[in-house]
């Protein structure tokens, strides 16, 4: 008995939701969300305008899509080097995280660049503002870890996050533009940078001269 096939129509129709899904990814990462128009994905993807609405109610539709499914790979990542890495530092983690991002970033650039994308807020809807915070939480969470090592300095978790994301960010898109090589000696000098950044230092004491009373 022969297993069942997916039938050749719902086929062509899963591939070309999927030419859509690229078309829009790459355009909003290099043109813009607003620089784009429907037209354009179409032509993009190789389909006619109105085949974009048997997949998709509009460009917002096809933007929540593409966000989400960055941010839900994002947090699948944090996850995945969370659960092998258990027993490493805070510092190690982050540095795995960093490094899988660049990779990323050679690999697909577009999609690296929809991680970090920052829409408007407007244009987001429920499910991918859950699912950014969800990659945000993990993020904090890995960074949160290092605080009660006493590795990372005292104030907000997600400001130090945010703060080792920018320059991680910075990294990435020195690879995704091809600016840099993935081999580049700086992007492990902005990897160490952004730790800095986050890491708890000893305060130096002040070595002024004391007058003399």
């Amino acid at each position: 008995m022969n297993a069942p096939t997916t039938p050749p129509r719902k086929r062509d129709g899963e591939a070309t939701r999927q030419r859509l899904l690229r078309a829009a990814l790459d355009l909003y990462t290099t043109v813009g969300f607003r620089g784009t128009t429907t037209p354009a994905i179409a032509s993009r993807a190789g389909v006619a305008e109105g085949t974009i609405y048997r997949h998709f109610t509009s460009k917002e539709h096809l933007l929540n899509e593409v966000y989400r499914s960055a941010q839900k790979w994002a947090t699948g990542l944090l996850k995945e080097i969370e659960e092998q890495e258990k027993a490493a530092r805070a510092s190690e983690r982050l540095q795995r995280v960093a490094r899988r991002f660049l990779e990323a970033a050679e690999r697909d650039p577009a999609a690296l660049r929809m991680l970090l994308y920052n829409p408007a807020e407007k244009s987001l809807d429920d499910k991918s503002r859950e699912a950014a915070r969800e990659f945000r939480d993990g993020l904090q969470q890995m960074v949160a870890s290092g605080k009660s090592d006493g590795l990372v300095r005292p104030g907000p978790a997600d400001l130090w996050a945010s703060a080792w994301l920018s320059l991680i960010a910075l990294a990435a898109e020195k690879v995704a533009s091809r600016e840099w090589p993935p081999d580049h000696p700086h992007l492990q000098l902005l990897i160490d940078s952004a730790w800095d950044a986050v890491s708890a230092k000893p305060i130096a004491p002040d070595t002024a001269a004391v007058p003399s009373a």
